[in-house]
């Protein structure tokens, strides 16, 4: 194994690689409740909690120990923030799309993303997107999942007047979700590895403590069965020849893009913390981008939005780890998980706003990096990120902001720096709009 891995050449051991998936796991836990909670929307768009939690750990678990096995990298991967937002959201509850179709869009965009990695075309698209709208597509997505969890937590509810406004903050469950935005917020800034699950957790003993959530009554309350797939495996196979229209295609893009540009930047951001960076390059970035196209697929399969990257590979990553390995123990602990089911029950949108709040708030991040300087360049990336959670749909945001970048470029005589798959992008989205909206 030490072989395999190459830990004399990488300067690590098994302990230091067993600590550090520890470390990952933790600080991406939290994906284990909140994708459960996002992708079910509280039971509005008709998905199985129990089957997508079980979806959810055996994706990041399979999707996490192919890359640590083929690929070799820290890399631990799960359903991704965002993208399950905009499957529940928008695709499930905001154009009345069934989520099995939904699940087939999902599916179709991980099986066109292994053709694009095997065939080399992947590189080409993503150097044809202006980094500018690739870093304004993160900021909007973070934008978008924080609103969610205002919302979820009553921090800002409907206003006849004003569209939205302040909820009561004085309300039970909107005070325990702003003490969990506390807690996490002071246990991030110190730093501490897994802050945001274990924000959750506490949040969580708060609930209980003063009678919002019931405490577990016994063994059974916290370790349990896993719950069945039944109810979302294969759905995405069984309704796969739903995704033929102009809307699917929409969807399938936009899972298709989010996940291109996520994953390219995390595995680029998680190897360099590491050392691994070769010349400004990626080795084995093939193996990398397949294990994660093929975490999609699987991921579909069984029942749950788009698998990705995780950036929180990093905190293991900060712990030592350097090989596959850590990978593969970040896997096995998302396999134990599978039993803590019962947990569900206690995991309220109380509870997981906060993370949805503190997510957004790390992917807003990238906001530092566009030229705001460039006005044809700051108008497409503004419309991008404010369109997102105005118009609650991560796809709508980017159709505008890849409609006005070619005609600021155009207008400022910057036309020679506009390819043709921005040219092609800017007709499917103008569609977009004359077809669907």
């Amino acid at each position: 194994m030490k072989k395999f891995f190459q830990f004399e050449e990488l300067g690590t051991n098994i302990r230091t690689e067993f600590v550090a998936g520890l470390t990952t796991f933790l600080a991406m836990a939290y994906i284990l409740f909140v994708n459960p909670s996002t992708l079910t929307a509280d039971g509005a768009t008709g998905m199985d909690a129990g089957a997508v939690f079980t979806a959810t750990a055996l994706a990041a678990a399979i999707g996490s120990l192919v890359m640590g096995l083929v690929a070799k990298y820290p890399v631990a991967l799960a359903p991704g923030m965002g993208l399950n937002a905009f499957f529940a959201y928008t695709v499930v509850l905001g154009w009345g799309i069934p989520w099995e179709t939904a699940l087939a869009g999902v599916l179709a965009s991980g099986l066109i993303f292994i053709v694009l990695t095997l065939s080399g075309i992947r590189e080409t698209i993503i150097n044809a997107i202006p980094a500018n709208l690739k870093m304004a597509v993160g900021a909007g997505i973070g934008l978008f999942i924080a609103f969610i969890g205002f919302q979820n937590a009553g921090i800002i509810v409907n206003n006849d007047a004003t569209l939205i406004g302040l909820g009561d903050l004085s309300a039970p469950n909107t005070l325990l979700a702003i003490f969990g935005i506390v807690v996490t917020v002071i246990l991030l800034t110190r730093n501490v590895k897994g802050g945001v699950f274990y924000g959750m957790i506490i949040t969580a003993i708060a609930g209980m403590i003063f009678g919002l959530i019931d405490p577990p009554k016994g063994l059974g309350d916290i370790v349990g069965p896993v719950p069945s797939l039944a109810p979302t495996f294969g759905q995405a196979f069984a309704h796969f020849g739903d995704i033929f229209t102009i809307q699917m295609l929409v969807v399938v893009l936009t899972f298709l893009f989010v996940d291109f540009f996520d994953t390219a930047g995390t595995l680029v951001a998680v190897a360099t913390k590491a050392g691994l960076m070769k010349d400004n390059k990626l080795p084995r970035a093939g193996k990398a981008l397949f294990a994660d196209s093929a975490a999609t697929v699987v991921g579909a399969t069984l029942g749950t939005s788009t698998t990705t990257s995780y950036v929180e590979s990093t905190t293991g990553v900060s712990a030592g780890g350097r090989s596959g390995f850590t990978s593969v123990v970040t896997a096995g602990f998302f396999l134990l998980a599978l039993i803590f089911s019962p947990l569900l029950g206690m995991v309220t949108s109380a509870v997981t706003a906060p993370a949805l709040i503190i997510v957004g708030v790390l992917m807003c991040t990238t906001l530092k990096d566009i030229d705001w300087d460039q006005f044809e360049i700051a108008v497409p990336a503004f419309l991008t990120i404010v369109t997102m959670p105005l118009s609650y749909s991560i796809a709508t945001g980017i159709a505008i902001g890849f409609v006005f970048y070619p005609i600021t470029m155009v207008v400022k005589g910057k036309a020679k720096e506009i390819n043709g798959i921005m040219w092609g992008l800017f007709v499917v989205f103008i569609l977009y709009f004359i077809f669907l909206q």
